[in-house]
C-alpha cells in the first residue's frame, strides 16, 4: 500500500472470515479507480471468494491479477452477470458509469458494491431507488474514509457508548494529493461529477452516521478551481454546510492541495462535538510525528483527556457484516436508506454549489 498515493490507497487488515471458502462468491467489474483493491481486500479478508474480474482494458486486468492471482479474467461483463455462483459484484468504474452498471447488476439478480461516489446525478439515484425496490437487491457503497479507517470505526463505538453525550456537530476535512498522472475522466466534470459529489460523499456519510441523522438540508456549498487553469473542469476546492433534521450541524472542506512534503496522500481529520465531550480523528498521519502511521484518536470528556492508537483495535467489521447482510437479507453493515441519503445530499450540494 502506497500511503502517498490516494487513488491507489488500499488498506489491509487481519483475516476475519465470517464464511467458509466458497460460501460467498463475488466478482469484479471495472478497474478505473484503485479503490477496487481496498474493496477486494476487505471482502476477501472477511472470507469472500473472488471468482471473475473484468475490465475492457487488459492492462488493468493484468495489474489486478498480480495482486489477486486466483481471479479468473472474464471475457465480458455479461459472463459475470450470467454467472450463477456470483452473489455480489464489486465495481470501481468511471463515476458516471457506476449508476448504470448497478442497474445491470441488480437486473441480473446480484447485489452491487460500488466505489464512492455512487452516482453523478439525481436521476441516476432515482432509478437506483426504483430498481432496489423492484428487485430486492442491495446497492452498497464503499465510503472508505469511515469504513476502512480503524480510528473512524472506533469513534462510532465510543459515541454509541455515550462517552461524549449527544453529538451536536461534525466537522470534516478531506484534503487529497492530486499526484499523477490521472486518467482523462478525472478532469471531465460530466464523468467525475464534481468534488462535492466525489470526495465530499465521504464527509456527508460520516456526518449522518456519527450524528444519527436520517436527513439534512444543504445550507451552503461552494466549489472552485483555484490553481489548475489547464484543466478548467477540475474543481480543486469545495466546502459545504448542512443542518440535520434533528438540529445537528456539519461543515466539511475537501480539496486537492496536499503538498508534496506530507508523507501521506492527505491529512484527513474529523472533529465530533458532543454535549459531554469531543473526539478528534487524525486518520492518516499525525503531522511531524516520528512515523507516518495513521489512526490517531483523541478523546476528551468528563473523565479527562485520552489518546488512543486505534491501529489493530476494531479492525474493519463492515465487510463481514456486508457479506452476512447479502446472505441473510439484513442491514447490519449499512442500511440502504443511509447509503442513498449520503449520495443524495452530496448530489444536492454539488447541484446547489456556488462557483467561486
Amino acid at each position: 500500500m502506497n500511503a502517498a498515493d490516494g487513488m491507489n490507497y488500499a488498506p489491509q487488515g487481519k483475516a476475519q472470515p465470517v464464511v467458509k471458502p466458497g460460501e460467498f462468491v463475488f466478482s469484479v467489474i471495472g478497474l478505473d479507480h484503485g479503490h477496487i483493491y481496498g474493496m477486494c481486500n476487505g471482502l476477501t479478508e472477511a472470507g469472500a471468494t473472488m471468482k471473475y474480474v473484468y475490465d475492457p482494458d487488459p492492462k488493468k486486468v493484468e495489474t489486478f491479477l498480480q495482486k489477486f492471482p486466483r481471479a479468473i479474467p472474464a471475457r465480458s461483463e455479461e459472463e459475470i452477470l450470467s454467472d450463477q455462483e456470483t452473489k455480489l459484484v464489486a465495481a470501481a468504474t468511471v463515476p458516471c458509469q457506476r449508476g448504470p452498471l448497478g442497474m445491470r447488476v441488480m437486473d441480473a439478480g446480484k447485489d452491487y458494491f460500488t466505489d464512492k461516489g455512487p452516482f453523478t446525478s439525481l436521476a441516476q439515484l432515482a432509478l437506483a431507488k426504483e430498481k432496489v425496490k423492484a428487485t430486492g437487491r442491495k446497492y452498497m457503497v464503499y465510503y472508505s474514509e469511515r469504513l476502512h479507517v480503524e480510528a473512524a470505526m472506533l469513534a462510532g463505538n465510543i459515541i454509541a457508548a455515550g462517552e461524549i453525550g449527544k453529538v451536536l456537530q461534525v466537522a470534516g476535512f478531506g484534503p487529497h494529493r492530486l499526484g499523477g498522472p490521472r486518467p482523462d475522466w478525472f478532469y471531465q466534470k460530466e464523468k467525475y461529477g464534481g468534488i462535492l459529489c466525489d470526495i465530499g460523499s465521504h464527509q456527508i456519510e460520516q456526518y449522518l452516521f456519527y450524528s444519527g441523522e436520517e436527513d439534512a438540508e444543504v445550507t451552503l456549498s461552494r466549489v472552485a478551481n483555484y490553481n489548475h487553469p489547464e484543466t478548467p473542469e477540475l474543481e480543486d476546492f469545495g466546502d459545504c454546510a448542512l443542518t440535520g433534521k434533528n438540529g445537528t450541524t456539519n461543515y466539511f472542506r475537501v480539496d486537492w492541495f496536499t503538498p508534496d512534503g506530507l508523507r501521506t496522500w492527505g491529512d484527513g481529520r474529523t472533529l465530533i462535538l458532543g454535549t459531554e465531550g469531543y473526539i478528534e480523528l487524525r486518520k492518516y498521519i499525525n503531522v511531524a510525528g516520528e512515523t507516518a502511521r495513521g489512526n490517531h484518536l483523541f478523546l476528551v470528556n468528563g473523565k479527562g483527556e485520552q489518546y488512543i492508537d486505534a491501529n489493530n483495535t476494531v479492525g474493519f467489521p463492515y465487510f463481514g457484516q456486508l457479506i452476512l447482510d447479502c446472505l441473510n437479507r439484513t442491514e447490519n453493515a449499512m442500511t440502504q436508506a443511509h447509503a442513498f441519503k449520503a449520495a443524495e445530499l452530496c448530489l444536492i450540494a454539488q447541484e446547489k454549489a456556488i462557483k467561486i
